[in-house]
């Protein structure tokens, strides 16, 4: 692991998801750029001493000479510390899960993807909410043709922890709220996931947007507030809103798709249930798990029905995908790659572009 040492909220996220399978075990770490402080996050984590190291330049080194060394890289580092590791990793031939977005800049999402198609080594992006069963399943009922003709698609994640400046030294606000390390605010932190989760179910293809974007804390330079409308291949129509001050809303990231046949909805809060409306018929609620389900929501569940499953899971079934590609035993096809990273960093770079000509449209 590259990152992810002592106060990192989402180092603590990939290490529990990744043993849930029991198919990961965590043996090395540059953990922190602060020496002292990876020395001592690796011995919290019991990583030997001699596969504790005081930056990743060396982990990739290291470990891609020894004969017992890593099988992959997860980066859980800042967005303007991605492209670093990640393409050292790459060029190491070791394989790389990185969480998202992809990096700060366009020009460090090309370095990544320039390394990607020059390795072998393979290259995962933590989009983990395509993870959730009921999200793959909506996949598969969208491209099964349940809704028939995709018309309309809406998705959001709305948030209130920025509402207001926090305080300092927050360490998860800092860098998120600091355009040099982030990229992007609230389009690059939750709007990408929102983004790639619209995609990932319905299988459309933008064609442009149009954004409105919004800095309503003052002084911070960074968006906290979107609006995007989208245009995909086809006709179909879209619109994506991204918040992080939105009173009252903790983790609202939810999902509806309309075609000429139905209508599907979820909402991340209760992600073990899901609206499904043939039209003309009456609604139906599918739950994760449940009666008349398989699929995805069926192989990637592992409790009964009414056990709440989520956050944790949804990283998990990624890392399983992930040893799983890795040992050759599936095609990644559900996996997030550099082509959804690419994908991501062309969303936050045109919504910039459009918010700052008065929301001109975008094409790809």
């Amino acid at each position: 692991m590259v990152g992810g040492g002592q106060g990192a909220f989402i180092g603590a996220v990939h290490r529990i998801a990744s043993r849930i399978d029991d198919r990961w075990e965590l043996v090395a770490g540059a953990l922190s750029s602060n020496p002292e402080r990876a020395a001592a996050s690796a011995a919290e984590l019991g990583i030997a001493e001699d596969r504790s190291y005081g930056s990743f330049e060396e982990m990739a080194q290291a470990e891609a000479a020894r004969e017992d060394g890593i099988d992959a890289v997860a980066i859980v580092t800042p967005n303007h510390v991605h492209a670093g590791p990640a393409v050292a990793f790459l060029e190491a031939g070791i394989n790389v899960i990185c969480d998202k977005p992809l990096a700060a800049t366009p020009e460090d999402g090309e370095r990544i993807a320039a390394a990607v198609a020059a390795s072998k080594a393979k290259f995962i992006l933590t989009h983990n909410y395509t993870g959730y069963p009921l999200i793959r399943q909506a996949r598969e009922m969208v491209a099964r043709g349940d809704l028939g003709e995709l018309r309309i698609v809406q998705a959001e994640y709305a948030q209130d922890w920025l509402t207001e400046a926090p305080e300092p030294g927050n360490k998860q606000a800092d860098w998120r709220t600091d355009p040099a390390r982030a990229g992007g605010g609230g389009i690059g932190d939750i709007g990408t996931h929102a983004y790639n989760l619209l995609g990932f179910v319905s299988g459309l293809k933008t064609s442009a947007l149009a954004a409105d974007l919004a800095s309503f804390v003052p002084g911070r330079k960074v968006d906290d507030n979107a609006h995007i409308l989208l245009r995909f291949e086809g006709g179909a129509k879209g619109m994506v809103w991204v918040s992080q001050v939105a009173p009252g809303c903790e983790n609202g990231l939810r999902l509806r798709l309309y075609g000429d046949k139905g209508g599907i909805e979820w909402h991340q809060e209760n992600p073990n249930v899901m609206r499904y409306t043939p039209f003309g018929e009456p609604t139906r609620l599918l739950t994760r798990g449940g009666a008349g389900l398989g699929g995805g929501a069926g192989t990637d569940t592992r409790i009964p029905p009414g056990h709440p499953e989520g956050y944790l899971e949804g990283f998990a079934n990624l890392y399983r995908d992930a040893a799983d590609l890795i040992a050759g035993e599936n095609d990644g096809a559900l996996l997030p790659g550099i082509e959804a990273g690419l994908e991501g960093m062309w969303f936050i770079s045109a919504c910039q572009e459009s918010s700052g000509k008065d929301g001109a449209w975008v094409k790809k």
